[in-house]
């Protein structure tokens, strides 16, 4: 019995400020745990109405790597000039030109909502993310027009560049996650990329059918020029490509894309 000795002070401790805790908090002023906390463990507490706060032990400071969060931080911040990266493609109601965050939010919200279009089942977070990072290298490389040939001609370059310093921001692990997920979907060949792809492509053209071709006709674009970028789609998605086909045919009726 003798080596229960401790438990049964320990027992009665908490029966003892816990009553006062219970008592206590009649008036709104529950401190009872906090002062078994002090007696317990020596934790310093400091009263607070309805609340209690350990002043000399904070748990998130005893585990975090002050620099791992620090470039985590510093990669939040710098992808936010992503909203600076202006495109050619103009919002709905053709205001304004969209940029390159409101372009990346708006096909990974697509990716959850036609998901069942897909020709393949695929982890549709994964992709999402996809979606989210795609463009971040276009802070250092600019937006690239999809119809511009000689800035296609230097694309790759550019945005490989790109990708070092930007995802070089991060913490080893993240940076290499992210920039996998970054090649994956340049690549285009698993479900979770094909379906993504699919996604820039049928954003940008919604975005030019909803405004009556204003960008297509701004630009001059072709029918073979829109074809040979949104054919990928059909990798990711029959459905949304035979949808695709029929709105490219209705736009060059329409005079909106140049036929050939």
């Amino acid at each position: 019995m003798r080596t229960l000795a401790p438990l049964w002070r320990l027992v009665v401790l908490f029966i003892l400020w816990g009553g006062r805790y219970i008592r206590q908090t009649a008036d709104g002023r529950p401190y009872g745990i906090a002062e078994v906390m002090h007696r317990l463990y020596g934790y310093e507490w400091t009263p607070r109405k309805n609340n209690f706060q350990f002043s000399t032990f904070n748990f998130s400071e005893a585990i975090m790597d002050e620099n791992r969060f620090k470039r985590q931080l510093d990669f939040i911040l710098e992808i936010d000039r992503e909203k600076n990266i202006f495109r050619q493609t103009h919002i709905t109601g053709y205001e304004r030109r969209e940029n390159d965050a409101e372009h990346a939010w708006h096909m990974a919200v697509m990716i959850y909502l036609l998901r069942e279009y897909a020709n393949e089942s695929f982890d549709v977070a994964r992709a999402m993310i996809m979606a989210l990072i795609h463009d971040v290298v276009e802070i250092d490389a600019g937006d690239t027009y999809a119809y511009d040939e000689a800035a296609l001609a230097t694309k790759d370059e550019r945005e490989k560049a790109a990708a070092d310093r930007i995802f070089g921001i991060l913490p080893p692990d993240q940076r290499d996650e992210l920039r996998s997920l970054f090649e994956e979907f340049e690549e285009g060949k698993t479900p979770e990329a094909k379906f993504a792809r699919t996604m820039d492509n049928f954003q940008p053209l919604l975005l030019n059918d909803s405004n009556d071709g204003g960008d297509w006709r701004e630009h001059g674009v072709t029918r073979s020029q829109i074809t040979r970028r949104q054919k990928y789609s059909q990798l990711g998605s029959d459905t949304i490509w035979d949808y695709t086909s029929r709105m490219i045919d209705r736009n060059v009726k329409t005079g909106n894309i140049k036929d050939e």
